[in-house]
Formats: C-alpha cells, structure tokens, sequence
C-alpha cells in the first residue's frame, strides 16, 4: 500500500541548527540562540530577540570552543570580540543551579 500525501496533513519535523562552538547539527529546541546587545553577547532562551543570532548547545565545552574559535565575533558579524560574561554565567548557573 502506497503513502498518499495530504494537504492538510503537517510534518513535525523540527528545524534544525548548528552549533558554533561545536559545529554539531541539533534540533533548534535543544539549542540556545544568543545575540548581541550594546556590544555583549546576551542570551535569548524564547529565541524571538530581533537581530541577527546564533545557536549553541548550552555546554560549557561548546562555549568554551566558541570562546576559542571566535565564533561569536564570526557568526554575530562584529568588529571586535564581544563580552560574553553574561552567557558565561547564565551557562555556569545553569550547570551548577543554587539550591
């Protein structure tokens, strides 16, 4: 028996990013989008921040080789490095939450 397609049918298939400290491909809800502010990195947990953005897997491996590569300055399109203090402890925190 063959599949027919519907036109009313939906697919539910996730859109897909890369990460640019690991350069993994994931689905976008694993993903965290950051953009930049003021010349700092900030993060966009609802990824709905106008701007352009980019997507990393909420590690601190995958911040760090961001960090290392300068990918925020690539995939952001800035001058110069930006401050990523902001996500810096929004990722410690997350990893390591208070009781």
């Amino acid at each position: 028996m063959a599949l027919s397609w519907h036109p009313r049918r939906r697919s539910t298939v996730e859109p897909v990013r890369t990460c640019i400290g690991t350069r993994a491909r994931a689905a976008r809800s694993s993903l965290l989008r950051v953009t930049v502010s003021d010349g700092r990195v900030v993060v966009d947990p609802a990824a709905v921040a106008p701007g352009r953005g980019a997507w990393l897997t909420p590690t601190m491996q995958a911040y760090e080789s961001a960090v290392r590569r300068k990918a925020f300055r690539r995939a952001l399109r800035l001058d110069r490095d930006p401050d990523t203090s902001e996500l810096l402890q929004y990722l410690q925190e997350r990893e390591h939450p208070l009781p």
